[in-house]
């Protein structure tokens, strides 16, 4: 390769998927749209509808898990097959819908650009009018308050999964301290001890259309407990 020509950043946009098969297709398509350069990779956690054949005939490539293993363990698949493959940069969204591909460039563009190894895509910078119901926008201001304090920065949007990952960052969250279940508030604390720096970024997020949340039932208790001791944890780390 003639050293005037530079080396293309290698892009990898992972999507943990549990039984998207009525969305699935549709996010990979917009995805490779609006990120034409990217691999695609859908993270098939054990679902038992059409989400792999879906994935797959949307071009996207899969990995599919046995049996359903979790949202952290699933995003970490996704991890390890980016520092396998040697990607530079990962960004990782949902697969139901509710994360808009349009603001995948601008993710992209504030990791490479911007000086932070971790850019969050917000839902309360602005973009939109995003509305979550009330216990989950009660546990959402919890753990704003808390990360913003143990960051020592302003955190607005703590829960977010719409994020893009430098490969520093990567290598951090590919090791066995990554939780399995719910990596949310902790993490961004346990990166910001770690020495990444992170960073927000204004995007829009649409409603969940199905109605399907990990925050339903007596789940959010749950959530809030385990978050709460993970948090703790995390800073007794050294």
């Amino acid at each position: 390769m003639p050293e005037s020509q530079e080396r293309k950043d290698k892009i990898l946009i992972v999507i943990p998927a549990f039984n998207e098969e009525e969305k699935i297709h549709v996010v990979v398509q917009e995805i490779r749209r609006e990120v034409p350069e990217a691999v695609v990779l859908v993270v098939n956690d054990g679902s038992r509808d059409q989400t792999e054949s879906r994935a797959r005939a949307a071009g996207a490539k899969v990995l599919t898990h046995p049996f359903n293993m979790g949202y952290g363990v699933t995003l970490q698949t996704g991890y390890k097959f980016g520092l396998k493959h040697g990607f530079d940069y990962v960004l990782q969204m949902d697969g139901d819908g509710q994360h808009d591909p349009r603001y995948l460039p601008v993710l992209f563009r504030e990791i490479r650009e911007g000086g932070a190894d971790v850019v969050i895509g917000s839902r309360f910078l602005g973009e939109g009018n995003y509305r979550a119901a009330r216990l989950r926008q009660m546990g959402i201001c919890l753990f704003r308050f808390l990360a913003s304090r143990l960051c020592g920065q302003k955190i607005t949007d703590p829960t977010s999964g719409y994020q893009a990952l430098n490969r520093r960052a990567v290598e951090f969250c590919a090791r066995d301290s990554f939780p399995g279940d719910y990596p949310d508030a902790d993490v961004l604390v346990m990166m910001h001890r770690a020495g990444l720096r992170l960073r927000e970024v204004p995007v829009h997020m649409h409603p969940n259309f199905q109605g399907r949340s990990m925050h339903s039932g007596l789940k959010p208790l749950y959530y809030t407990y385990k978050m709460c001791l993970s948090i703790g944890l995390s800073l007794l780390r050294k």
